[in-house]
């Protein structure tokens, strides 16, 4: 046990690549999830919406979630919880990495005083797992580690660390940040998959293919030639929204 939880905690182990997921058709429809950021109360009252909208569509429906679990709000531990929990069984979950889970992952390798992480909404997720950043950062590197894997679940830790960068369907990629103009989906980056912005957002449309993605919060959602963005922001505006797409009606918006 010791050495699986060194192999977690305070020891950065040997990961794959994120996966490029695809798959060669639609399912009946699909809910795009924006930035949760451990807003959980909105994340129950999301799903409540969108299980009563898809209980009359036959067939699998998928809810694809475009990452930010974690950091700024109050419940970054019950955000995961919560993802990790089943849906019915004609309801698919599919979660996508954030650049916070990366960020949470980095700060677990390596609790360093001066971690970026602390200041992007780390030191609430530490507290939804009833830690105190101050009480943490005065212990020795060793005493950090200790007590981070003692109060956070492995399976938060596993989820994180396995957690796909894109999904592509017939004429749509989902993404937490965006694309790199000009690289093939497969070929994409995790830096650019996760962190991207000016580049993607300023690029001109790809012919056939949609985008859909968070990390660039707004008061609404975003539609544009060649992307949508759903990321309104939960932690700061309260709201947050899915985007359903079906193989064959216009696109609409769920919201809290």
């Amino acid at each position: 046990m010791h050495g699986f939880l060194q192999s977690i905690f305070g020891t950065k182990p040997h990961c794959p690549p994120r996966q490029h997921l695809s798959a060669p058709t639609l399912p009946s429809a699909i809910y795009a999830i924006g930035d949760v950021h451990g807003c959980l109360a909105l994340l129950h009252l999301l799903h409540k919406r969108i299980l009563a909208d898809c209980a009359d569509i036959p067939g699998e429906k998928w809810l694809v979630y475009l990452g930010d679990y974690v950091d700024r709000g109050p419940n970054s531990a019950g955000v995961l919880d919560e993802l990790l929990s089943p849906l019915p069984s004609d309801v698919r979950k599919i979660t996508l990495a954030g650049n916070h889970e990366i960020m949470m992952l980095e700060f677990l390798d390596n609790p360093a005083p001066k971690s970026r992480w602390l200041q992007f909404g780390g030191t609430e997720t530490l507290a939804s797992y009833g830690i105190d950043a101050n009480v943490l950062m005065a212990r020795s590197k060793k005493d950090r580690q200790s007590l981070l894997a003692s109060h956070i679940p492995t399976e938060h830790v596993e989820l994180m660390r396995t957690l796909p960068l894109t999904l592509s369907v017939p004429g749509t990629v989902f993404v937490h940040a965006g694309l790199r103009p000009g690289v093939p989906v497969h070929q994409q980056s995790e830096d650019d998959a996760l962190w991207i912005r000016e580049q993607f957002l300023t690029a001109p449309a790809v012919e056939g293919r949609t985008v859909v993605h968070g990390h660039t919060p707004g008061a609404d959602p975003v539609v544009e030639p060649g992307r949508i963005c759903v990321d309104t922001g939960a932690f700061a505006t309260g709201v947050l929204t899915a985007a359903k797409l079906t193989p064959t009606e216009p696109i609409r918006f769920i919201r809290t």
